[in-house]
């Protein structure tokens, strides 16, 4: 039994006890979870008692095992790309000298503003080269006094408002990714999310990466979302309701076992589980857990880190 602020002189008096009763009566097996439960496991036999207090300091919740809807999520990468029907690759309408620029890369632009202006080279007559769409300057392939071509693009303009999200989609997935799935797209642990459904699944597997690709589209007002960043995208494809269903806090490995915490006998104790389908926050159990029983949802680690301890020496009371 491990409390978890131990009293100072604790061994010296569990030593002296169990020879007393070790010399009236012979050895006295201490008690582990293995005695009163079918769960128990040579390996998991501690007992971890916590006052109120600690319960409040270390956030420690308890919850009651019972049935719950689990969502299953693929995982996948994807990048931030330029709206493709949004965008405009600006050549000049005859071959020339640059005689002025006024637009730079990064400038936002309205539908048929004056880029550059161009002088022709058979009739030496300027000419402007506007944009056809409103948007953001995003490449510009002209220099003043350069000579310059139809055949090559001189500015191009994406409307950035929206973006489409591409993801890769591997093989193994292609069967669950379909148009319409609810999917969260994150920029990293720390960055933004959006929101969306799929809009858009390649009927053709690429040759080189064997992969295929699902894309959404998504506002993006402020700009926040650059084309060519790299982003996870969770994508919801399924449902169920499991017997008994905990969350991914609730679940912790000892001695390569998945356990839980569960209440017993005034305290809490691990208990090996059986862990079967996985949501994105959420685990369904198979066996090891009954409903009705009442285990730490929160803060599990901190009664993981005080077996630690005790595994290293710490000492404990039985």
């Amino acid at each position: 039994m491990i409390h978890l602020k131990k009293k100072a002189g604790n061994k010296l008096i569990v030593s002296v006890v169990a020879l007393l009763l070790w010399t009236l009566s012979g050895p006295v097996r201490p008690a582990t979870a293995q005695d009163d439960h079918p769960h128990g496991d040579e390996h998991l036999e501690d007992l971890i008692i916590l006052s109120p207090a600690e319960m409040q300091e270390f956030n420690i919740q308890v919850a009651e095992a019972r049935p719950g809807a689990i969502v299953l999520t693929r995982s996948l990468p994807g990048e931030i790309k330029v709206n493709g029907n949004r965008i405009a690759h600006i050549v000049p309408r005859y071959s020339g000298i640059v005689t002025e620029v006024r637009a730079q890369v990064g400038d936002d632009v309205r539908e048929g503003q004056v880029l550059a202006v161009v002088e022709g080279d058979e009739s030496l007559a300027p000419y402007e080269m506007t944009t056809f769409i409103a948007g953001t300057i995003i490449e510009k392939h002209m220099t003043l006094g350069e000579p310059v071509s139809r055949d090559n693009d001189s500015f191009v303009v994406a409307d950035l408002s929206t973006v489409w999200i591409d993801i890769t989609v591997y093989l193994r997935d292609l069967d669950v990714i379909k148009v319409g799935e609810k999917t969260t797209v994150r920029a990293g642990s720390k960055g933004g999310t959006v929101t969306g459904k799929i809009s858009y699944v390649t009927p053709v597997v690429d040759e080189h990466t064997r992969t295929a690709t699902a894309r959404m589209v998504v506002d993006n007002p402020d700009g926040y979302w650059r084309p060519g960043m790299f982003v996870m995208a969770e994508i919801r494809t399924g449902e169920f309701v499991a017997e008994i269903m905990v969350p991914s806090s609730a679940v912790h490995t000892l001695n390569g076992q998945p356990v839980v915490f569960v209440e017993k006998r005034g305290g809490f104790e691990p208990r090996p589980i059986d862990i079967g389908r996985k949501g994105n926050d959420q685990m369904e159990i198979v066996s090891g857990l009954e409903p009705g029983e009442r285990y730490v949802s929160v803060g599990g680690f901190t009664l993981k880190a005080e077996l630690g301890k005790d595994s290293l020496g710490d000492g404990h009371a039985h």
